[in-house]
């Protein structure tokens, strides 16, 4: 069974873009870039989940957004060009599921989606599995392969790789990883999260030295990198 998304952008180009993705993805994936049309197409398409743009002529996706949750579960991507704090806790206020600003992967708003559907019990445990480049990650039989290849991966470094997976982009602290890892956090535990990461790198990286997935971000912590996130 394909999942739809539904995605609302007023910028042309990239909401064929987001299109392109999802669908590559194995999303059915419709678009329009008035918000005037939105809720009368959420309710003749049907979509499993919505990506919708802050600004648009029309109406507003706060607006549409508020509007939704009025009828309607229907998960909610909001995007928005701006980054203040107050604009993303506006975006949960009112009941988005997830709040992405711009510029962004397209790759990490497909992946926030499934990360989503699943959360939201959505998304059948027959659907594809986490994928970035030659990694592939299954939550339920808790195992990871690059390529074709098994790897043999400790407990604590495929909860490391499980954040990343369903956090791409986003940078988190030693300590945050800890807290998200075990359950709880402590400063004598955290720079050991360095040997984790050292040892995940040297298991799926090509050249853990120069590392295309697991990057470090100088001063703060580590994130997880798409080919589009530089």
């Amino acid at each position: 069974m394909a999942y739809s998304v539904f995605i609302v952008d007023d910028d042309v180009k990239l909401a064929a873009l987001l299109k392109t993705y999802f669908e590559q993805d194995g999303f059915v994936a419709h678009e329009v870039h008035d918000g005037s049309q939105v809720l009368s197409l959420v309710k003749q398409l049907k979509p499993d989940i919505l990506v919708l743009d802050v600004m648009l002529p029309g109406a507003d996706g706060w607006e549409i957004c508020r509007k939704l949750r009025n009828e309607s579960d229907i998960p909610i991507i909001m995007l928005t060009a701006r980054d203040e704090e107050a604009d993303r806790l506006n975006g949960l206020a009112i009941g988005a599921d997830d709040y992405v600003t711009k510029p962004f992967s397209p790759r990490e708003v497909v992946a926030r989606a499934r990360v989503i559907l699943r959360r939201t019990g959505k998304l059948s445990k027959t659907e594809p599995l986490l994928k970035y480049g030659d990694l592939t990650l299954s939550s339920e039989r808790h195992q990871v392969q690059k390529g074709s290849e098994t790897l043999d991966l400790t407990p604590t470094e495929f909860k490391i790789l499980e954040l990343f997976f369903e956090n791409p982009g986003r940078v988190f602290s030693r300590l945050q990883i800890v807290e998200r890892v075990q359950g709880y956090a402590f400063e004598g535990y955290e720079r050991t999260i360095d040997a984790h990461v050292k040892n995940l790198r040297r298991k799926i990286e090509e050249s853990p030295k120069n590392p295309q997935y697991v990057q470090t971000v100088y001063g703060v912590g580590y994130r997880f990198a798409t080919a589009e996130i530089q």
